[in-house]
């Protein structure tokens, strides 16, 4: 017997995906699933004819044009003449320009990153501020303060960022309950920080560790990665950058700050492919991971705020640590000791992977039960069962795209929107079929325990500084 999947309502005009890649491709068996539109309107954005059988046996439209900042309106106009949801998946586009004509035309909008267009983030010449996900943010922020309400779009709504600020909302109330604090959702920003700071967390890791194995050595010259080789790229050779929280007594050198916006966040003075931070996550336990620059590092420290700039009364650190899988971490390696990117880009898709998971989660540290991880463990075994044409990886964003379109078409008229600012238990609920295993683990651990002889230089009177997470 088929399994019957929910139907979460219909979209009225054109569904236009930008984007084919890992995450394109396991979007779209998603959006057939889980919503009615107009089959003979259904269309995907591609300057490649890589996937142009595929796309017409489905009876999905086919562009193959890249959309530049000359062409995007000229493109985009025509096929949503009746309206309709742009799901934006790729790279190379401007987030803000689409999201921004989508809104001008009445049509929904999602993506899972602020993107740029082409070019922006190997721009080594600039000031390196330029260059962060922080003055990338600012943008869409800025767009929401001038235009407030309208139609719906969703701002960085994949994984992480996404799915990972449902996440902290989640966690935060299992500690609250945990130590004998109210635990009823706040229905607001500043109710959602208050409880934060009552709670007493210092700082928040996203936690990734992604074990997946490819049944093929990675060859030399090949960069291998489990989702868009180019994503990656382009986030690992940012400055490394985090949200900057009250409970900091000190900072790296050449750090720097920002003089406009939130203010709740830094960035250091090397990229994030190259910072390793140190990390837990329930299977492996202490870790290594990568503190590569991301949306929700800043936003989450943000929204979390309990006053306003560069000194407010409240603020929890965060950033990601994140341990790829070990094709990647070996690429990286390749790269950075060639000096080069490497000539070939290759993603592990699910018919190779041998095995392993994507644990992919929140670390919420320093309150009474010391540090507490939630989130999702999705096996490339699980993912086989629940969904075709993805890894675990992938199927972490796609099925969080999948959650942000359904509480679009649910909320259509809410303006520009970041994830944390969308109901996380609806969002979760929609989410959560697809995610495997959804676990929280309490951990004893602090970035000062089980640490080789040689490393002495820790503060050991405030375990969880920065000073004790960042590799030096």
């Amino acid at each position: 017997m088929d399994t019957e999947y929910p139907n979460y309502g219909r979209i009225d005009g054109a569904v236009v995906i930008i984007g084919f890649g890992s995450i394109g491709q396991g979007t779209l068996p998603l959006i057939e699933r889980h919503f009615e539109y107009d089959a003979h309107d259904i269309h995907v954005i591609e300057p490649s004819n890589q996937h142009h059988t595929f796309l017409r046996q489905r009876g999905v439209k086919h562009h193959p044009v890249a959309l530049t900042p000359d062409n995007y309106r000229e493109i985009l106009g025509p096929l949503f003449e009746k309206g309709g949801f742009c799901v934006n998946l790729s790279v190379d586009t401007s987030s803000l320009d689409i999201m921004r004509f989508c809104r001008e035309i009445g049509v929904l909008y999602i993506d899972t990153v602020v993107e740029p267009w082409a070019g922006f983030y190997f721009d080594m010449d600039g000031d390196p501020a330029e260059r962060t996900n922080y003055a990338l943010r600012e943008t869409v922020r800025a767009e929401k303060r001038a235009n407030p309400g309208g139609p719906t779009a969703v701002s960085c709504c994949g994984a992480n960022p996404g799915m990972v600020s449902w996440f902290v909302k989640q966690a935060l109330l299992d500690i609250a309950r945990d130590t004998g604090r109210d635990a009823t959702a706040p229905t607001s920003r500043e109710g959602w920080a208050a409880l934060m700071q009552d709670v007493g967390v210092h700082g928040i890791h996203i936690a990734e560790r992604d074990t997946q194995q490819s049944s093929r050595a990675k060859p030399i010259g090949t960069f291998v990665n489990t989702w868009s080789v180019e994503g990656f790229l382009s986030e690992g050779f940012q400055p490394a950058e985090l949200g900057w929280g009250t409970k900091e007594t000190w900072q790296p050198e050449g750090a720097r700050g920002h003089d406009s916006g939130c203010q709740a966040a830094i960035f250091l003075p090397t990229v994030g492919a190259a910072t390793k931070v140190r990390t837990w996550c329930p299977t492996p336990g202490p870790q290594y991971g990568f503190l590569v620059t991301h949306n929700e590092a800043i936003s989450i420290a943000d929204y979390f705020t309990v006053g306003e700039g560069a000194r407010p009364e409240y603020r929890p650190t965060c950033h990601y640590a994140y341990h790829p899988a070990d094709d990647a971490v070996l690429s990286f390696h390749e790269t950075f000791g060639s000096g080069k990117v490497q000539d070939k880009l290759h993603i592990m898709d699910e018919t190779e992977i041998t095995g392993g998971v994507d644990e992919l989660g929140v670390l919420l540290y320093g309150h009474d039960k010391n540090a507490y991880w939630y989130g999702s463990r999705l096996s490339i075994e699980e993912t086989r069962d629940l969904a075709p044409y993805q890894n675990a990886t992938g199927l972490q964003v796609t099925s969080a795209v999948l959650a942000g379109m359904v509480w679009a078409l649910e909320n259509p008229e809410a303006g520009i929107v970041e994830t944390e600012e969308m109901d996380h238990a609806r969002c979760l609920e929609v989410q959560m079929p697809y995610l495997g295993p959804v676990e929280g683990h309490y951990t004893d651990w602090t970035p000062v325990t089980q640490r080789l002889p040689h490393e002495t230089d820790l503060d050991r009177d405030t375990p969880w500084s920065f000073r004790n997470t960042l590799v030096r």
